[in-house]
């Protein structure tokens, strides 16, 4: 009895052991999360501000589709795009104060309309309010004979956002 009582045992241990460790994980995201930071550099610790966003992919569709003209887009995908300014700054001549707000956009023919609100952990644009507008400011809009086939963000040497995707490119004037 004392031989089974313990085969019972160590097989149950086993079964919930293996359970345990059975954890099951989702394949690769098809829009995968990125950061962008000012200043670029890994050497460079004093950062001014940081950008977590997600990547969608063209796949054949149009900017336009996915991020249709007029209307209010997440500046990404998945989660609203975050931006973290470390310090006070000047974005599109307004002044923004030090903290983190969603980033988000409206798509136009040569300009975007650049939006900071301060309700932050939204998904997507689906519950964007504008009443938690921080600022709205004008960036200019301009082609680039490169494709991106993945959104992406990054600075430049001055310190401007820049949002690329497609041969669209969003140049958002940035001081610290």
């Amino acid at each position: 009895m004392k031989k089974l009582t313990l085969l019972v045992l160590m097989t149950l241990a086993t079964v919930f052991t293996q359970e345990a460790n059975a954890q099951k994980f989702s394949g690769l995201d098809k829009s995968p999360a990125d950061i962008a930071y000012y200043p670029a550099s890994s050497r460079e610790t004093d950062k001014a501000v940081r950008v977590l966003y997600s990547r969608p992919q063209l796949k054949g569709r149009s900017l336009d589709e996915l991020a249709p003209m007029g209307k209010v887009w997440r500046t990404g995908a998945n989660e609203a795009t975050e931006i973290t300014f470390y310090k006070d700054a000047n974005v599109g001549g307004k002044t923004i104060k030090a903290g983190t707000y969603s980033l988000f956009s409206i798509p136009g023919e040569g300009e975007w309309t650049i939006i900071l609100n301060k309700n932050l952990h939204q998904w997507g644009a689906y519950s964007y309010d504008s009443d938690a507008d921080v600022a709205r400011v004008t960036a200019k809009a301009s082609s680039d004979g490169d494709e991106l086939e993945a959104f992406s963000i990054a600075f430049d040497d001055d310190g401007a956002m820049v949002l690329g995707w497609g041969t669209t490119r969003v140049s958002v004037p940035m001081s610290f």
